[in-house]
């Protein structure tokens, strides 16, 4: 399992509504702001988090956007699988876009890894929920810092041959 921007924003947003009192509706522009998710990037996150019941969206005057039900009942594993999709690291172990591999009963690293590392990711999601996110809030931490830290795959691939490229002693092996 690797986060994404769109998760990193996600929590941001959970964060702060979280934060809030639990009637208040939060307008766009608001969240946006006060979390310094791009509008557009924001509309998405959202219409993702309401189709999935993670948050609640009132339209017109007066609406805006709150928790559907108390932030420590909503878990990171919703949220990520919202955004996200599936948090399993191979299709042949996921549970909610399960695909059938001809392999599966032969395969020592399905049921001795990918199995495991699937259960575990869904463990430890399950027990963080958005009132986790709503305390680093109230802290000042927003997550801001983690854009910096993700890490993807063809960057990684790419600073690897390029090391490799410059790196004499590679050359040499």
């Amino acid at each position: 399992m690797r986060l994404s921007k769109t998760d990193i924003y996600a929590f941001k947003i959970l964060g702060y509504l979280g934060a809030q009192a639990p009637d208040r509706l939060v307008g766009s522009e608001e969240l946006s702001k006060a979390t310094g998710v791009p509008h557009t990037y924001l509309a998405r996150i959202l219409a993702a988090l309401v189709g999935h019941n993670l948050v609640l969206s009132k339209k017109g005057q007066g609406g805006g956007y709150a928790l559907p039900r108390p932030a420590e009942e909503i878990n990171l594993r919703d949220v990520i699988r919202a955004v996200d999709g599936p948090i399993a690291p191979l299709a042949c172990v996921s549970l909610n876009w399960p695909k059938a591999c001809v392999e599966e009963r032969r395969c020592h690293a399905r049921s001795v890894v990918w199995l495991k590392v699937r259960d575990a990711a869904l463990q430890i999601l399950s027990q963080v929920s958005v009132a986790d996110l709503a305390a680093d809030f109230r802290q000042g931490v927003d997550y801001t810092e983690c854009l910096g830290h993700l890490l993807p795959s063809s960057e990684l691939l790419t600073r690897r041959s390029n090391k490799a490229d410059t790196d004499p002693q590679s050359k040499a092996r």
